[in-house]
């Protein structure tokens, strides 16, 4: 009867998989929107009067921004639910691009672009909410296809902001625009059928969840609010199994404690501390470790493309343009491809994060070596698609050992980590380039290569304990 009643539970209903696909056009308008901007924004606050230092420091205003607030909204989503946290950042979104189009003075562009940077974290809570609403071993393929579908109008964009840059005020008319398009996202949340959704949550692997019954790992729980709160299954379960109780038995009915949007912001603030120390506390440094080096050594990969390939093999912008253009739909569609690749590799994320790795490596390395522009060409086909795989790996690996119910937390770090990143590679480009146009490509693929021999080392002891006997970041609070 647990059986029957649980395979009823585990059913995907009509609620969750219509929010799934309005998720996926979240996705694609955030990014669409987003895109419009960015190629805009060097050229709108020289325009401003701004010195080339000036423009260089009010750039990385919203990096840093986004440094500390990854975490700290993520691990917010996680404490009041995804429909409340989401709806703020879109809507203080929307408030940082109006303001943006209105900027008509260096102090009006930086204040824009501080709501911006603390809450542009739309993405991060859309992939967290994902990963409630789909069991384990459907995560990889319903991520890859969030990812191809913000990529696309990532490529987009760029199209219709150009466009509009070509009339009066097309800068102006760009930011409104934006603005428009994130209040529009944030309309079509709300309107989410959240009553009629069910969160799968998943403790551990999905394919115990048979075999252990509804007590055990699998929860199904309204979200009316988007909000984990604890359900009576989980409170009965911990009053009534002895093992829930015993000390360091973190496996089923544990009493995740969740806190209301409405609840003071002090307690709100002490949950996402104690969420955050939790993620530094964990045995996770080493997937934060190959995350940051890989995001550095594809970031170096790129920070210097446009220009190697003019000194290199005498390439006009126009040309590079197409092949850049061409790497980006490539990359867009291979996110369609995660999917099928995990199955193929049985759900062995961690195999596949290092093959993904090596051959992204390889690839760079062919890259920094090419002699002509045809390897160059072949280089960006399959780097797009390991890239792509390669970021769906180690986000599905951080979840699976924190634990879903940290998701928010756990790819806010992520987000965190690759800031950090963002941050360093254009450094170490610069330093590369004074060697060799090929500089920045060939430091890559020795970042590249310490990734691969952390993940040789880390791998078996991940294997030796289990990914699914990893303590989860999932305590009572």
């Amino acid at each position: 009867m647990n059986n029957q009643k649980c395979s009823t539970l585990i059913q995907k209903p009509r609620g969750r998989t219509s929010i799934i696909k309005c998720i996926y056009v979240v996705g694609f308008m955030d990014l669409f929107g987003v895109s419009m901007i960015i190629p805009l924004l060097s050229h709108h606050v020289k325009a401003l009067g701004a010195s080339p230092t000036v423009a260089g420091i009010v750039g990385s205003t919203y990096g840093i921004l986004q440094l500390f607030s990854s975490t700290i909204v993520g691990s917010w989503s996680d404490v009041v639910g995804r429909r409340y946290s989401l709806l703020a950042c879109l809507l203080l979104s929307a408030l940082g691009y109006g303001l943006l189009g209105m900027s008509t003075s260096i102090a009006l562009f930086v204040l824009a672009r501080i709501p911006v940077g603390l809450f542009k974290h739309s993405l991060s809570i859309c992939r967290a909410l994902l990963s409630d609403l789909v069991s384990e071993s459907e995560r990889p393929l319903v991520m890859g296809y969030f990812n191809a579908a913000s990529s696309v109008g990532f490529i987009l964009g760029p199209v219709v902001g150009g466009y509009l840059t070509e009339h009066e005020g097309g800068f102006y008319t760009s930011s409104f625009t934006c603005a428009a398009i994130f209040l529009l996202n944030a309309g079509l949340v709300w309107m989410l059928p959240w009553s009629e959704a069910h969160v799968h949550r998943n403790g551990t692997n999905s394919s115990n969840v048979a075999r252990k019954g509804c007590h055990d790992n699998n929860y199904s729980k309204s979200v009316q609010n988007g909000s984990h709160a604890n359900s009576r299954c989980m409170e009965s379960t911990a009053e009534t199994d002895p093992r829930s109780r015993a000390p360091g038995n973190h496996r089923g009915g544990l009493r995740w404690m969740e806190v209301s949007l409405l609840q003071p912001v002090w307690r709100q603030l002490s949950s996402v501390g104690t969420r955050i120390r939790m993620v530094a506390s964990s045995d996770m440094w080493d997937l934060f470790l190959v995350r940051l080096l890989m995001a550095i050594s594809i970031m170096l990969y790129y920070s210097n493309f446009s220009l190697a390939m003019e000194e290199r093999f005498s390439l006009k912008p126009k040309v590079t343009g197409y092949l850049i253009s061409y790497g980006s739909t490539l990359g867009a569609l291979a996110g369609f491809l995660v999917g099928p690749v995990t199955q193929l590799y049985g759900n062995n994320m961690a195999a596949l994060l290092l093959h993904s790795t090596v051959l992204t490596c390889s690839l760079i390395f062919l890259y920094a070596a090419a002699p002509s522009v045809w390897q160059v060409l072949f280089t960006s086909s399959f780097l797009a698609i390991s890239t792509s795989i390669g970021r769906t790996c180690i986000t599905d690996l951080e979840l699976q050992r924190g634990g879903v119910q940290a998701s928010g937390t756990l790819i806010g770090a992520g987000q965190s980590v690759t800031a950090v990143g963002r941050i360093l590679a254009p450094l170490l480009s610069g330093l590369a380039q004074e060697f060799s146009p090929c500089g920045p490509p060939s430091l890559g693929v020795v970042l590249a290569l310490a990734a691969v021999g952390l993940l040789l080392i880390r791998i078996p002891k991940w294997d030796g304990r289990g990914m699914r006997k990893t303590a989860k970041l999932v305590k009572s609070e």
